[in-house]
């Protein structure tokens, strides 16, 4: 439902980011304009025999042994207290409001695997339960701890002193945008004055990296890594797998006024509905994608018409690129062949579950600072797919709003409308 009078708006009065081009706001801003790449050849793993060897893995944070879940924590961590510092709301863990937070599909990964077969002594017909078992108690019940669902948002909340019960969900790529739009929906119906919104995804070790690849999902374009990611390129060939964590201070625009807060943005709209046509592909009509876009602008209060940048879920898989340009081409009309859209995913990859979060971050970014970074590696134009694609280049340009779009597999599609200031 859009904001009216007494329905609260809602404020963006904190932000974090991290990705494999470095950590905090500055740092990454500098550098996506500059159109630098964070995607390079794996080092954390051998890589022998796969037909991926590149990502954008986040190398500068250490866990030895690995686990994505201690990674995604940490990130998580780093970019909440940004957000909070920045947001200046509450006190050193006493934050005033719920955590709502996205996070990869947790498992057992195959380093636990071979410590807990080992030291048990378990045999080839060992089950994924019988890991769960042995990991429950004793010796392993650190691993067992780690690898639940709900370990991050457990740690982060009692860290900064979130209220109630953490919310942890995963709804594939659209997760970071499903988290701010549970924050928002919190904030609208008079739950709460203020909620941390947060995303976060370290996923990236062997088993991931051959799942996506047997998939056929992967760029193989491996050297060099830099040139792999190629969102709307006719010779693109798929996403590159990346890590980040995005974070977001969100309060009733009332509240943060009230206690002077400076306000980054405002989130005008959520939008989001189900494609179950198929677990990886978007349903060849584009319904879904062109009504979760509708949905969010209705929230928002607005029209095609109103939206001055779009940055897209822009993976540089054929199917996705082609379905998303359908997507706004139906929505948008002639329009869309003049709103500039970019690409986050060319420089730092497809950060997963992170990346609604991570992008909303940057769309917020270049509101501020009226600014869109570029796609990098759009050097061959797809005819197919008529966009203003902002190429190789930041572009300065006048923006008011803009819509981020985050579409997973299974059709788990969610679209956000985000302003510059409030309206």
């Amino acid at each position: 439902m859009a904001a009216t009078s007494r329905t609260p708006v809602v404020a963006v009065t904190g932000l974090g980011v991290l990705t494999s081009l470095g950590a905090g706001k500055a740092d990454n801003w500098r550098r996506l304009t500059a159109g630098h790449s964070g995607i390079h050849a794996i080092r954390r793993f051998p890589t022998d025999g796969l037909k991926t060897t590149i990502a954008g893995t986040v190398d500068f944070i250490s866990v030895e042994p690995f686990c994505s879940s201690e990674l995604g924590e940490r990130m998580a961590d780093l970019v909440s207290e940004e957000a909070i510092a920045q947001s200046g709301i509450g006190a050193k863990g006493d934050f005033p409001g719920p955590l709502f937070v996205a996070v990869a599909p947790v498992e057992i990964e195959w380093p636990h695997r071979q410590v807990i077969s080992a030291a048990s002594g378990a045999n080839d017909s060992v089950t994924y339960d019988d890991l769960l078992r042995a990991a429950s108690g004793g010796q392993f019940r650190g691993i067992h701890d780690r690898c639940m669902m709900l370990s991050v948002a457990d740690h982060l909340s009692e860290r900064f002193g979130t209220k109630g019960s953490p919310i942890s969900l995963s709804t594939a790529c659209a997760s970071g945008a499903s988290a701010i739009q549970l924050g928002v929906e919190a904030i609208r119906r008079g739950e709460t004055e203020a909620a941390l919104c947060v995303a976060t995804d370290g996923s990236i070790n062997p088993e991931a990296l051959i799942r996506f690849s047997l998939l056929s999902a992967l760029s193989t374009a491996n050297d060099p890594p830099e040139r792999a990611a190629k969102p709307f390129s006719k010779n693109r060939d798929g996403f590159v797998m990346a890590e980040g964590a995005g974070a977001l201070v969100l309060e009733s625009l009332q509240h943060a006024k009230a206690r002077g807060a400076k306000i980054l943005g405002i989130i005008e709209g959520c939008g989001e509905m189900a494609d179950s046509f198929h677990r990886t592909r978007s349903s060849p009509d584009g319904k879904p994608i062109v009504g979760c876009i509708r949905n969010a602008l209705a929230d928002a209060g607005l029209t095609p018409d109103d939206i001055d940048y779009i940055n897209p879920h822009g993976t540089g898989t054929p199917e996705n690129d082609k379905m998303e340009s359908l997507g706004v081409l139906a929505v948008f009309g002639e329009r869309a062949k003049t709103i500039p859209i970019s690409s986050n995913k060319s420089m730092i990859g497809h950060t997963l579950s992170a990346a609604g979060a991570v992008e909303a971050v940057i769309t917020l970014m270049a509101l501020e600072h009226q600014r869109i970074p570029p796609t990098i590696n759009y050097d061959i134009p797809d005819p197919a797919i008529p966009l203003d694609v902002v190429p190789n280049t930041a572009r300065d340009a006048k923006l008011r709003h803009a819509i981020s779009n985050s579409f997973g597999f299974g059709g788990q599609n969610v679209s956000l409308v985000l302003a510059r200031e409030p309206v």
